[in-house]
Formats: structure tokens, C-alpha cells, sequence
């Protein structure tokens, strides 16, 4: 008998990340590079929150802001960051996490860098239901909020049942949201010239997406919803990411395909609408946010939590721009997004055409 002395195999083809084993045979890959890229994206959103924070008529320093944070603010700065600045940065905050979560579920569901909420329709879904309520029934904040969720919710199931044909195909998904994302924009084209001045103008800030008078009452809905929705989600990228490999060979290693995709589809359709309902219809952040993400992990899989905090970096640093890039005159948040997002878009476009995919 001949003993052979094995090399370890070579840094490319170990496994990457930490195994943890539990006492009761249970092990848990933990991928060091993803989980440093999620620390790393977490700590840039909350610095640049601050930052935002602290930025104004009456600026603040970091230091002024963290101590007012603390309770060790003077009256008027407690009045400036608790009550005017801290809502507006958190709401930018969860809707950057609902919409970068929901922008990589949609991806991998339809195996498309296309599939984002904003590209096949749900947006535009819950913009119609906001403006039915505006210009309809002249309909304050809150049945706002609500009719952009109704709507959001109508078009994801819509889509959803059209796009089904004995299971859900990606290209075919991305292609009757898209249909769905003309009829839409049709009709809230329509709508616009049903509005009078006043309501026309109401209608055409809000479609822009904006965080201008963000306060509680759109932190405290938002936060609930996240605080459900969110885990929801997370909860599926196990599954999700055997789908990678095939419904059959996911089928196979006993996932519930259909259900899988059921439950990421309203997740993310939920996200997105409140989403909006917080802020607008916020544009390309679903898009970009996931993408960025995967780039920066380097990591195989729906890659969900990175791109939840890419979509709050994403969204702070919009509302940075948006803000203090161009002087005096503010911009809203979504015209930033619309713009950046619209180059990265042309860019996505022109690499997959090369690459032959498209």
C-alpha cells in the first residue's frame, strides 16, 4: 500500500467563506467577502445619512449630530434633526433597502439584469393607483399612500397572471411588464389631462419621486411594512438560489419552485409599493442597486442583503446630490435616480447586446 502525500487544492477552487457546524450536525456557510461588503455598504449609508443630516440652512457637523442623537443637543438643534432632518434621511433610508431588495428579487426570479420593478411596470402600477386617487377623488396623503399600494398590488398580480404559462419564464416576465409599463404610462397620461391646475401640479411632484416633507407619519407605515416584509424575503434566498441552477434541479433538491417565486414575487411587489407609497416612484435604484452589489461581492446567488443596503447608499447619496450638487435650486430625489440610473441603464444595455444576450 502506497501513501501519497496530497496537496491542499489551489486558493481559486476552495470554498469560499466559513463553515460553522452546530453540535446537532446543522452548518452554516458564512461568505466573508459578502458579509465585509455588507458591513462596509451599511456604514457608508449610515455616514452619509449623517452627513445629509446635518447639511442645510443650519448646518451641523457630524459631531453635533451624533450628540444631538444622544439627547445632548441644544433645544433648536433637537427641533432641526429629530423633527425636520431624521424622518427625511430615514424614510430615504428604508425605501433605498425596500427597493434594492425588491429590484434583486424580481432579477432573479426572471434570471434577467431587466426584471426591476421599474422596468416592468410596478411602479408605474402604483403610480396609477396615486393618481386615480389624486385627480379622481382629490384624496389627502394617506389615501394617497393607500391607493399607490392598491395599485402596485393590482399590477403584480396582473403581471404575474399573464406572464404565467405552466410556470413563470424570465424573458416572458420582463416582456408583459414592460406591455404592462406602456398601458400604464398611457393611462396616467390620461389622467393628467383629467386634472385640474392644482391637482395636475400635486400629481407631477409626486410622480417625479420626491423626500421633500418626509416626516413620521411615512417613517413609522414604512418601518412596519420592512419590519415584515423584509425578513419575508430574506428568508427565501436559500431556495432562490438552488432556482439558479433550474426549476428541475431545484425540484429535485426539494424546493417548492412555484411557491418560492410565489412568495419573492409578492414580497417584492409589497416593498415596491409602499416604497412608492412613502416617497413616489423613486426610478432606477431596483435596477441599479442589485447589480452594483453583485459586482462589488463577487459572489454567486441573489446576493439580497447587499443589495438592500446598495439601495439605501444609493438613496442617501441621491438625496446629498439632489440637495447641495446644483446651488440654490433643489432637485427631487427621483430626477437624480432617473438620470444616473438612465446612464446605467444604456451601459447595461450595450453589455449585453455584446455579449449576445440581447
Amino acid at each position: 500500500m502506497t501513501l501519497r502525500k496530497t496537496q491542499p487544492p489551489p486558493a481559486r477552487d476552495r470554498p469560499r467563506g466559513l463553515v460553522l457546524r452546530t453540535r446537532g450536525g446543522l452548518s452554516v456557510r458564512a461568505d466573508l467577502g459578502s458579509a465585509l461588503v455588507v458591513v462596509l455598504l451599511l456604514l457608508l449609508a449610515l455616514a452619509v445619512g449623517v452627513v445629509l443630516v446635518g447639511t442645510g440652512d443650519y448646518p451641523l457637523s457630524p459631531a453635533e449630530v451624533l450628540r444631538t442623537l444622544a439627547g445632548n443637543g441644544t433645544v433648536a438643534q433637537e427641533f432641526i434633526v429629530r423633527d425636520l432632518r431624521l424622518p427625511r434621511v430615514l424614510v430615504a433610508l428604508l425605501v433605498g433597502v425596500a427597493l434594492g431588495l425588491a429590484g434583486a428579487a424580481f432579477q432573479a426570479v426572471s434570471r434577467n439584469p431587466l426584471g426591476s420593478p421599474d422596468v416592468i411596470g410596478f411602479g408605474q402600477g402604483s403610480a396609477a393607483g396615486a393618481l386615480t386617487v389624486i385627480v379622481l377623488f382629490q384624496g389627502s396623503s394617506f389615501a394617497v399612500a393607500g391607493g399607490a399600494v392598491v395599485g402596485g398590488l393590482l399590477t403584480g398580480v396582473g403581471v404575474y397572471a399573464l406572464a404565467w404559462r405552466g410556470g413563470i419564464h424570465g424573458y416572458r416576465l420582463v416582456l408583459v411588464g414592460i406591455g404592462i409599463a406602456a398601458m400604464l404610462s398611457a393611462v396616467n397620461g390620461y389622467l393628467l389631462t383629467r386634472a385640474d391646475i392644482v391637482d395636475a401640479a400635486r400629481a407631477v411632484l409626486w410622480l417625479t419621486g420626491s423626500l421633500n416633507g418626509r416626516g413620521w407619519d411615512e417613517f413609522w407605515p414604512l418601518l412596519a411594512a420592512c419590519a415584515v416584509l423584509v425578513p419575508v424575503a430574506l428568508s427565501q434566498a436559500r431556495p432562490l438560489r438552488m432556482l439558479e441552477m433550474g426549476d428541475e434541479a431545484a425540484g429535485a433538491l426539494g424546493v417548492r419552485v412555484e411557491r418560492t417565486r410565489l412568495v419573492l414575487v409578492l414580497a417584492a411587489t409589497l416593498l415596491t409599493a409602499t416604497a412608492t407609497a412613502a416617497a413616489g416612484p423613486i426610478a432606477f435604484v431596483a435596477l441599479t442597486a442589485p447589480q452594483l452589489a453583485r459586482r462589488l461581492t463577487r459572489a454567486t446567488g441573489p446576493n439580497l442583503l447587499p443589495a438592500a443596503f446598495m439601495g439605501a447608499l444609493l438613496m442617501v447619496a441621491s438625496d446629498y446630490l439632489a440637495q447641495w450638487a446644483f446651488g440654490d435650486r433643489q432637485l427631487p430625489v427621483g430626477a437624480v435616480t432617473g438620470v444616473l440610473g438612465g446612464g446605467y441603464l444604456l451601459w447595461l444595455l450595450f453589455t449585453e447586446r455584446k455579449a449576445g444576450r440581447i
